[in-house]
């Protein structure tokens, strides 16, 4: 700073000070929001409770185990054997034979929503029936009646 008189020279250092001090506040406010040096925080929110589980399915109003009867409003009827456990809301089904419709598919069955449901070997419904006294009564996925009875 040759041929810079001393209040030349001043002038060019304050200039440098204040040029330096801007940037390291440039870089100090630049690390400001950065979390990793207690910059702010985004809000954080609480993640919502998980769901509650689904209620567990009510059993049939009677013990399904053993042999009943299917029978079809056009006259064909044959027998099946229902398996389960009880207080089960699902269980087996084994057909002997003759069946009407596709109900010679059965597998299992499962109780829904006060409904005895007959599902296929896919788990496809095949029938929707109702408790009557002492049998089901319902319809299959054609609309024809069916009743299963002991």
């Amino acid at each position: 700073m040759i041929g810079m008189g001393r209040e030349g020279m001043r002038t060019w250092r304050a200039g440098r000070a204040k040029a330096a001090a801007f940037a390291v506040l440039a870089l100090l406010s630049a690390c400001a929001g950065n979390d990793r040096f207690g910059g702010l925080q985004p809000e954080q929110t609480a993640a919502p409770p998980p769901p509650a589980p689904a209620p567990a399915p009510s059993p049939p109003p009677i013990d399904l185990g053993g042999r009943w009867k299917l029978a079809a409003s056009a006259g064909a009827s044959c027998f099946m054997m229902l398996g389960d456990v009880p207080g089960a809301a699902q269980g087996t089904i084994a057909p002997e034979g003759g069946c009407p419709g596709s109900f010679f598919t059965s597998r299992k069955w499962t109780f829904e929503n006060d409904r005895l449901v007959i599902r296929n070997h896919k788990g496809e419904p095949l029938a929707q029936l109702s408790y009557s006294g002492d049998h089901f009564q319902g319809q299959d996925n054609s609309g024809g009646a069916l009743s299963l009875a002991r």
